[in-house]
């Protein structure tokens, strides 16, 4: 049987299990949250060590909190940033408004660590408690914005990363494919030539303009409310905390931190999470749109339009044989959709802040990380598996373009628009080419159709 010990907190006495670093708070927490059985993220966890390890010399060099305290819990703080003790924090990703419940269970295993190394009992608070000392000069409320910017930060950086490959496997490839001529689709329907080469460098043109706003809305998300406490004015920290408590953030952590502007802003509203959600929403809505294409491009091989011929990763099915689907694709489709619905939550958490605090701050960052994560994980995949591995049907293009009535529009201005829809029909109907029934009526000599219909015409004069 786990054998308990019992710590004592505002409430009253509550069975621990006695090899546990948490306490009292983070139990109660943790039997109310019953919600998605995900634990916090790991990059939450880590950004809240960095804030609490920042929070303590800040507090030291002000001469507030002792050295032995503040040196333990920097200790403490340095073996969570290591990797050790994660399995301490149980409490429910989403949990208490503002992440109470979270910012507790943070302070509550860094005082028990750090009694540990100061040679006393675990939950012996009359030493380091995990209010007074651990959550000196703080608040959720401040401490977990905090968090959420730095953790969506590494993040964020994680997807530019992912998308910059991505972006170059589709430059490339526009490069392969910049002399591949194809039939161009407006209503899906043919529409006047393109390259194949065109086409990918519009998706990467597009992501590109994605892989911008996300280096934006990064220089954005460096300004943090550390030091507002409670509701923006600073109460219980001492004169200097929130300068220096960001110094010593910025260099653990390795980014460009800055104090926020207007500390009741960064309490208050949420533009910054909503602005990189609606970065991220905008980035899937363009791989879908790139998605669905190769999707298109790639159906048949017979009954499809086989226009380009993917990789296969795996069977493409478990009955019939030889089948390759574009799996790959579909997958990212799914992570897109489940990143749009994202951005619908954090839209709505956001203007769910009353007043001097936002407390919906869980179910965003849950939400945004869960979004950053799928993209960083499965964008470097994507490029190498489908994107690298793509091959152009190039007679098939070339048939397609050379069958298509549409060619019929670069007549217009030598037989005029009207008899030219007169030939489109024709065509359809009869199967003939545009060359063959326009040389056939005599409405244009061989030369000149050839002129009409060279490939410099066919792609326009850039």
């Amino acid at each position: 049987m786990e054998s308990y010990r019992v710590d004592k907190d505002s409430l009253g006495e509550v069975k621990v299990p006695s090899n546990a670093y948490y306490g009292p708070f983070t139990v109660r927490a943790s039997n109310q949250y019953k919600v998605t059985g995900q634990k916090p993220h790991v990059n939450m966890i880590k950004a809240f060590a960095m804030i609490k390890r920042s929070a303590a010399l800040a507090n030291k060099n002000l001469s507030v909190l002792p050295a032995v305290k503040a040196d333990a819990i920097v200790k403490a703080c340095d073996e969570i940033l290591c990797g050790q003790l994660l399995d301490q924090f149980i409490v429910d990703s989403i949990n208490s408004g503002a992440g109470t419940a979270f910012n507790m269970n943070i302070n509550e295993v860094i005082a028990n660590k750090a009694l540990e190394i100061t040679g006393h009992r675990i939950g012996d608070y009359s030493f380091i408690n995990p209010n007074d000392d651990v959550n000196m000069s703080q608040s959720s409320n401040d401490t977990f914005p905090t968090a959420m910017h730095i953790a969506l930060l590494i993040n964020v950086k994680e997807v530019a990363e992912s998308l910059d490959s991505l972006v170059t496997s589709l430059e490339k490839k526009a490069q392969e494919f910049k002399d591949v001529i194809k039939i161009g689709r407006t209503h899906l329907m043919d529409a006047l030539p393109v390259t194949l080469g065109e086409e990918f460098n519009e998706y990467a043109f597009s992501l590109r303009r994605g892989l911008n706003k996300i280096v934006d809305v990064c220089s954005c998300l460096e300004y943090v409310g550390l030091g507002a406490t409670a509701v923006g004015t600073s109460a219980n920290a001492p004169p200097g905390y929130d300068r220096l408590v960001i110094e010593y953030l910025s260099q653990i952590s390795g980014l460009s931190l800055k104090s926020s502007q207007n500390y009741f802003f960064s309490l208050q509203s949420k533009f910054e999470i909503t602005m990189c959600s609606s970065v991220l929403r905008n980035i899937a809505i363009e791989l879908i749109k790139m998605s669905n294409d190769l999707r298109l491009m790639a159906s048949g091989p017979t009954a499809g339009l086989s226009e380009i011929t993917i990789p296969a990763v795996h069977a493409g099915s478990s009955i019939m044989p030889g089948k390759v689907n574009p799996s790959l694709s579909e997958c990212l489709n799914m992570i897109c959709f489940i990143i749009i619905g994202n951005d619908v939550s954090v839209a709505l958490a956001a203007q769910a802040g009353q007043f001097e605090l936002n407390v919906m701050l869980p179910g965003m960052i849950k939400d945004m990380l869960e979004s950053t994560d799928m993209l960083k994980n499965f964008l470097p995949v994507y490029s190498k598996n489908m994107i690298d591995g793509l091959k152009a049907n190039e007679q098939r293009l070339l048939s397609l373009v050379e069958k298509s009535p549409i060619l019929v529009t670069l007549l217009n201005t030598h037989i005029g628009y009207l008899k030219a829809s007169e030939i489109y029909k024709e065509s359809v109907t009869t199967n003939k080419s545009i060359r063959d029934l326009v040389l056939e009526k005599g409405l244009m000599t061989r030369e000149e159709l050839d002129n009409a219909l060279s490939k410099k015409n066919i792609l326009g004069s850039k």
